[in-house]
Parts: C-alpha cells; structure tokens; sequence
C-alpha cells in the first residue's frame, strides 16, 4: 500500500493507458502495438509508461483487475491534493448523500440502542410505524425472522433491515411494558422525511430559536417555514444556530441569506483558479430584513454555515456569536462515474463579501496535521481566550459601517464565548463519557411514558420535573450501581450540569421534538443566553 502510495499518479497513468488500451484492444477484437497506443494517447506520454502498458497487457502472470487497480490508485492521488478533494466509492454514495437528500426510505421511528436492547425512543407523527401501532417504549426483539435483541449487533446493521424501498413490508416482533405476549406488527416502509431544521420556538416573548443542522436540499424551505411560525408567535429576533454545523447545499446558504438582506448586497463570491470570480447577490425578495439576527457558530460550523455567518457579517446585519468557525471555504465539483461513484474535486475557493478567504491554511497531503488545527486551538487556549487568537494586519477587512473582520481561515465572532469548563468535575465526565447520565434518561422516559405523555407542552413538561424532587438522587444511586462511587463535593460542583442534561435527554426521549431538549439545555449554554440578552438589548 505504501509503494501505491508513493507511486500513485503514474500507477494510475499506466492504468488509464491499459484501459485505453484494453477497451480498444477488445472492439477490434486485438490487443494494440506500443506504437498504437502512443497514437491514441499522444506522443508526449513518457516512452517508459507507453513500454510498461505493454509489458502489463501482454506478459503479466495474472489477469489485471482494473477495478481494484483504480479503487487504490485514485484515493492516493487525491490525498496528495487539497483536504476537501475525494472519492466516493459506488457502495458508499447513497450513505454520503442521503443525509442531504431531505428523505429516506424507512419506517418512521427513533430508537437507541444504549444497551443491546433496540427501544423506540420516539415515533414520527404520521409516519409508517405509527399507523403500523408501534409506540414509544417498546423493544424490537426481531425484524423478519432475525433476533435482533440481546445480539449485540451494530447499530448500521440494525438500521440496515428496518430502512428499505417504499412499499416494501417489514414484520416486527416488538415486548411491550404491560403484554406479557410478544407483539407483531407489519410496517409499510415509506417516504421519511430528513429535517435540517431540529427545533423552532420562543426563547422569550419575543426572541425566536431556530437550530439547522446542516444544509440539505430542503433547508431554505424549513427555515422560511420556521420564521413564519415563529413571526406569528411574536418573534421580533431570531437566534439561529449553527453550531457543529459542517455545511451541505451551496444554494441553500445563499438562499437563507438571502432572506435577510436587503436587495443589492453581496452574498459570497468564488474564484477559481484562473481569477474568475462568479458572485451571488441578494435579490431585495427577503421576508426577514427586518428581524434582528443572531448566528451562533463554533469550531464545528463549515462551508455553507461560513458562508451564511460571513454575508450577514460582511453585511452588518445582525451579531455573531460564539467561537472561530473551522474554516473550509473551498469549492468543490461532484463528477459522477458510470458505476455509480463519484470524485469531488475542488474547483474554486470561497470569498466573503469583504473579500475574506474561509479556507484556513493547509498543506496539501497533510490531512492528519489539518485536522489537528482543532485540537492545536484548544492547546493554545483559543477555545478559552478570544486574545489567544492572533491575525496578521494583512487578513484585517472593513464592513460598509466600519467593523473590523478578520480573514485567515474561519469566521471570528463579534461577541467570543469561551468554553466553559468551571464546573465539570471527574463525577461528571465519568458519568457522562460511560454514558451512564445518557442510559438514565432512557430508563427514566420509559418508566414515566405514562406522564410524559400527559404533558401537552413544555411548561407542562417543565411542572412534571419540579415535581419529581427525587430524580436528580435516584440518578446518583443508579450511577453507583454502575460503578460510579459518589463524590458528593464534585456532585455539587456539577450537579446544575447534570440537572439541565437530564431534563433535556428525557424530553427529547419524549413525545417532543428537539426543540425540547434545547429549551432544558438553554440554563447551561451560555452562548444560547448571551444571544437572548444581545438581543433584548438591541430591541
């Protein structure tokens, strides 16, 4: 493999020619001369190449498999390249494209699989499984006629069988909490939908939250639908979020862009690399130019969410929080193969309206020291000091109303909010790394579906956990019981942590969607709170 490594780009020269060579060959029912195939591929081919090509078609041992051959070849050549250049095998591209795609083919539910147990978590209104009877709480002991329970099979595996084409029948054996006999159900697999928009609500009577996951091909619509609901709800500024945010659809990013910016305003620009530059602008068609805006970004936030961040930015429309983003601003094109797989190759880079460059430094065939960059920040105390990141006068730009922004890689925030680390003990992290507090949660949603399917909202959902005043201690016991002793002075020094975390696993582990989980988690997240009061302040 090393020596495929090394030789990569004239292995896969000596295996295009082969082709050529073995394609043409086969239609004339004759393999070609030397001097045929420099007629084919061109007289400034290196002899030795040309002689090898020959050598392989006519003398090898073995039959050459073309396939394997190209599968090793193409992937050393593209790690010789930039960090965003790749190939995508045919049986892995449905994988890598579907969550895009803003649908799969399923049967509508959540489910967790902490244990080797398969529990319904949650069933998604409407869906295949809902009408098949399935609810939440119950166990998945077969699909078709194989035991899935107590098999400790991996979770692809398990996802495998229940997700097929629609219209296609699946037979569940499912244990449900109060019949003692198992359960069969038949469920009709069908279109699910893919949201990228995780949760909409109020964070206050005023202030809206949307949190987008990603940039799938339904984005826009999802964010259009989600400041409309929330515009009728009394919104007057918007949090969005796109932390851990990796990117996704280009033109979703301009889209959502665009709905908050007046007509005229650059959005991104690119250049390739003959310095032509193809640029986007917003076409005044907006429905939200007069909400006040807040983007919350951190080391997980790329692309799309760079390019989204930096035009409201650039723009002096609204205020970025949190920390600098990752910082990939290269463009890349999809070519697809015949076999159905296809290569990624970066075409361009991104620019921001200020004329920024996203795209952090890199090496190319340095992928291992490019994605140390993260871990380097956090060595260098930039997750904890905004004053621990440095720019170089060169990278320094200036929006129309005079901001300084910085290029070099990422988008900088207007308001830095460190890490916070003050009151994470060595309880927490181990309760929390051996997900104990995750599996708790899971127990606690099943054992109480009852209420939580009582609670119509979640200032319902909030009354239940005041109420239960033993929860928090019966988590502690449950901790012990799996092997985590005790430590009461680091309890105390974690346990607002541990409450909020809690709350927000069990409500999402609930009949609420993920707008639940943020609602409880919101006490602890101090990037989420200063956009609240940011905004509260401008209003």
């Amino acid at each position: 493999m090393k020596f495929l490594q090394k030789y990569a780009l004239p292995i896969l020269v000596v295996i295009t020619l082969f082709f050529m060579g073995w394609i043409f060959g086969h239609r004339n029912g004759r393999q070609l001369t030397e001097g045929q195939i420099h007629m084919l591929v061109g007289s400034q081919v290196n002899d030795k190449l040309v002689k090898v090509v020959s050598y392989i078609g006519n003398d090898y041992i073995e039959p050459i498999s073309k396939d394997s051959l190209a599968e090793l070849a193409i992937p050393a050549i593209l790690e010789k390249l930039d960090p965003h250049s790749a190939y995508i095998p045919a049986r892995e591209f449905k994988q890598v494209e579907e969550p895009l795609q803003g649908e799969f083919d399923g049967i509508g539910v959540v489910f967790n699989m902490a244990t080797d147990t398969v529990i319904i978590l949650n069933v998604i209104p409407s869906g295949p499984s809902q009408k098949a009877g399935i609810i939440a709480g119950d166990r998945i002991i077969k699909v078709n006629d194989t035991l899935i329970a107590g098999q400790k099979m991996a979770q692809t595996e398990v996802m495998k069988r229940l997700r097929g084409p629609r219209g296609t029948k699946v037979d569940l054996t499912l244990e449900r909490k109060g019949i003692s006999a198992p359960v069969v159900v038949t469920v009709t697999r069908d279109a699910i939908p893919l949201n990228s928009v995780e949760a909409t609500m109020m964070m206050t009577d005023k202030v809206g939250f949307i949190r987008l996951s990603q940039f799938a091909r339904t984005s826009f619509r999802e964010v259009k639908s989600a400041v409309d609901t929330l515009r009728k709800q009394g919104m007057q500024g918007l949090i969005l979020d796109l932390r851990g945010n990796s990117g996704g659809f280009l033109d979703q990013a301009i889209l959502i862009a665009n709905e908050f910016l007046e007509r005229g305003k650059l959005i991104v620009y690119t250049e390739d690399r003959h310095k032509q530059r193809i640029r986007q602008y917003s076409d005044g068609k907006g429905s939200a130019t007069d909400i006040e805006i807040a983007v919350l970004i951190d080391e997980g936030s790329a692309s799309s969410s760079e390019i989204l961040a930096g035009a409201l930015q650039d723009n002096d429309r609204g205020t970025i929080i949190g920390r600098r983003s990752f910082g990939k601003g290269l463009v890349q094109s999809q070519i697809p193969f015949q076999d159905g797989s296809a290569l990624r190759l970066t075409v361009a880079k991104y620019f921001t309206p200020t004329g920024r460059s996203i795209q952090k430094p890199y090496t190319a065939g340095d992928e291992k020291g490019y994605h140390m960059d993260i871990v380097n920040r956090y060595n260098h105390n930039e997750f904890f000091s905004a004053d621990s990141i440095h720019f170089a006068d060169s990278l320094k730009f200036t929006t129309p109303k005079g901001k300084v922004v910085y290029g070099g890689g990422g988008i900088m925030p207007d308001i830095f909010i460190p890490l916070d680390t003050a009151n994470m003990s060595k309880y927490y992290f181990e309760v929390s790394g051996r997900n104990i507090l995750y599996r708790y949660t899971i127990e606690y949603a099943d054992s109480h579906r009852k209420q939580l399917s009582g609670a119509k909202s979640l200032k319902d959902l909030e009354a239940m956990f005041a109420a239960d005043k033993g929860m928090f201690d019966r988590f502690v016991s449950y901790a012990a019981k799996n092997g985590v002793k005790p430590n009461y002075r680091q309890i105390a020094q974690s346990r607002t942590i541990m409450e909020s975390q809690l709350r927000a696993y069990i409500a999402r582990n609930s009949e609420f969607d993920s707008s639940a989980f943020y609602y409880f988690i919101c006490p602890i997240d101090n990037t989420l709170l200063t956009a609240i009061k940011t905004l509260e302040k401008n209003d």
